[in-house]
């Protein structure tokens, strides 16, 4: 099947909807005016006249022609409208089985059907109730993504803990860590709301920084437009950064193999510009007063086999064994249980992100939930299992949907402190 025939398919099955879900805009209106009736109308078909029109403009326009921002909106913007006409959908067709089963009830001569399926509710007939409850129901969605974008995209949280640790050394009890995790550079939209994001980390004051990995979506040019922004995440005692599965370009096409190298090393190289100190499965050793701590950084260890396993925990680690605590910077959350745990108990804390807490969820008081939970057993905030503890970042930006539901952007402030 060609690629026009495939989009002349879907576009017409975005008409059928929108012509579906019509029939109730029609029972909705029924005792408006004339006038009303035909504004209603001309502004429904024109939206999805424009739809259409946005859908052929995504698929058959270059995106240089489009640009990055606007193909994101154009298809967020699709799937929300036909996303939230499902539930008008689901609404009418209660309406219409109903009237089904009454006219095979009636055509078999049965007796007694609208008192065993009643038309009124409330006052009004059963299809207009069916009909306004759809459309009630339907614009939860619209309105709920819609402020995702507007606001929730960049509504940054700062999360406080404290975590205690007995083997912490004296010199640095109290020492305030900050980290934030998937930028995702390639989706921002607002660049000033990304720069009251890193006020607000500058704010707290942090000793030193931790970033978790996934600078970009795909490609190092990404964050060409950021670089003076992060450029100005620094702390005392410096600021230490390692990759995530998306800083690898594992998913775009690419001209050539080299063409692939050559954008992991400029991305490494954006780092260095940023003045972070990118982790490439080694540490660094902290020291005060002669004491030590240890960051060690990896690059990505996922446990799930479509994520790359690049880290090497061996390697990170050589030369840490003496120092009495040590913090790992890894990605991927899953790399905790898989293999930090059973082979590495020395580890105290380990920091991650990845999850983004699928950049939707509830969390009120104690509890919180997402449909992430089901694919990652830790995936926002803290966890400890032994002696050992772990802290799922749930992230800076966002990737594919451009907002957050009840799972805003993140800044953890985490003090450690000595038992």
């Amino acid at each position: 099947m060609s690629k026009i025939v495939f989009l002349g398919i879907v576009a017409l099955l975005f008409v059928a909807i929108d012509y579906y879900v019509f029939q109730g805009i029609k029972t909705v209106s029924q005792d408006l005016s004339a006038s009303n009736k035909r504004i209603i109308n001309y502004i429904y078909w024109a939206i999805t006249v424009i739809t259409i029109g946005a859908f052929f403009t995504y698929h058959f326009l270059s995106p240089e022609f489009v640009g990055k921002n606007v193909r994101t909106f154009i298809m967020v913007g699709i799937f929300i409208n036909y996303f939230s006409k499902l539930f008008m959908v689901f609404f009418l067709l209660i309406d219409d089985l109903i009237r089904l089963g009454q006219w095979i009830i009636s055509s078999i001569g049965s007796k007694g059907t609208k008192e065993n399926l009643p038309e009124a509710t409330n006052g009004i007939s059963r299809s207009e109730f069916l009909a306004k409850s759809g459309l009630i129901v339907s614009s939860i969605p619209v309105v709920g993504m819609t402020y995702g974008i507007i606001s929730g995209a960049h509504d940054y949280r700062v999360r406080k803990q404290t975590v205690n640790l007995p083997n912490l050394p004296s010199s640095f009890d109290g020492i305030k860590i900050a980290q934030i995790s998937d930028i995702h550079s390639g989706s921002f939209f607002n660049k000033t709301a990304v720069k009251g994001g890193v006020e607000m980390i500058l704010n707290q004051k942090p000793d030193i920084i931790f970033f978790t990995g996934d600078l970009v979506n795909n490609k190092a040019s990404e964050v060409k437009d950021y670089i003076d922004i992060f450029g100005k995440v620094t702390a005392p005692l410096g600021v230490y950064s390692v990759l995530g599965n998306h800083d690898y370009g594992d998913y775009v096409s690419w001209e050539t193999p080299q063409a692939k190298i050559k954008n992991l090393e400029n991305l490494k190289a954006s780092h260095g510009i940023m003045g972070w100190n990118l982790l490439m499965n080694e540490n660094k050793v902290l020291e005060r007063n002669g004491e030590k701590l240890a960051i060690i950084g990896i690059e990505n260890w996922g446990a799930k086999a479509r994520f790359p396993k690049h880290g090497k925990m061996k390697e990170a680690c050589l030369g840490t064994e003496d120092v009495p605590v040590k913090l790992l910077l890894s990605h991927d959350p899953s790399h905790w249980d898989a293999e930090v745990r059973p082979k590495y108990p020395d580890i105290d804390i380990m920091f991650a992100g990845h999850t983004h807490g699928m950049q939707f969820g509830i969390e009120v008081g104690g509890f919180q939930w997402s449909p992430v939970k089901y694919m990652y057993e830790q995936w926002a905030g803290l966890y400890q299992k032994d002696e050992q503890y772990l802290y799922v970042n749930r992230g800076f930006g966002y990737l594919g949907f451009p907002g957050r539901i009840g799972m805003p952007p993140e800044i953890t402030i985490m003090e450690l402190k000595k038992v």
